[in-house]
């Protein structure tokens, strides 16, 4: 028994299209989420501050000439690095809760600068320096990647904003089959 080919068979459309892609970045920027972020950013602001001011003027006095010198310029790099990560959270905050639009938080963005860093001394070095200091500086850069990715994410949707007009690239593969097999 021989079947023969009968063309395509037309399926009907769903009954909407599909939607596009959604930006979750401002999602997240807005869930608890980021406000654990900023708990863990404040937190760790004043613990650096707290452990500068006191214990770390202690330890600093006991350490070696070349480990002295490490010390300060990792605790600068320190600091510098949690007032750029407490700056982006208190900005990213106001947005959150309307004092801000996010289009004034962009504007405002030139004033955190926020860069990679790597530790301010090499390794051996670094290895030379309190632990309490050698913790903060880890848990800084840590927190200071996760805020430069959220950072960037805002950025690349803000330069492109039919981002949320363009559909995902399933989307766009379903679109081309369509086109392909209808008649």
């Amino acid at each position: 028994m021989s079947r023969q080919f009968d063309g395509w068979k037309r399926v009907p459309a769903a009954a909407s299209p599909p939607a596009a892609a959604v930006p979750l970045i401002n999602r997240l920027t807005a869930s608890p989420v980021f406000n654990e972020l900023f708990r863990e950013g404040m937190a760790l602001v004043e613990e650096a501050a707290a452990y500068l001011d006191g214990k770390g003027r202690l330890e600093s006095k006991a350490l070696p000439r070349s480990a002295a010198l490490a010390y300060a310029t990792e605790s600068m790099r320190l600091t510098t690095r949690l007032m750029q990560v407490a700056s982006w959270l208190l900005l990213r905050r106001a947005v959150n809760e309307g004092d801000l639009t996010p289009g004034q938080a962009l504007t405002e963005r030139h004033r955190v600068k926020l860069v990679r860093q790597d530790l301010g001394c090499a390794p051996d070095i670094f290895e030379l320096l309190p632990p309490s200091l050698r913790s903060l500086s880890q848990r800084s850069l840590r927190i200071q990647e996760r805020i430069i990715h959220l950072d960037e994410g805002l950025l690349a949707l803000a330069r492109s904003p039919d981002a949320l007009k363009r559909h995902s690239e399933v989307v766009s593969q379903h679109e081309r089959l369509k086109a392909a097999f209808s008649g």
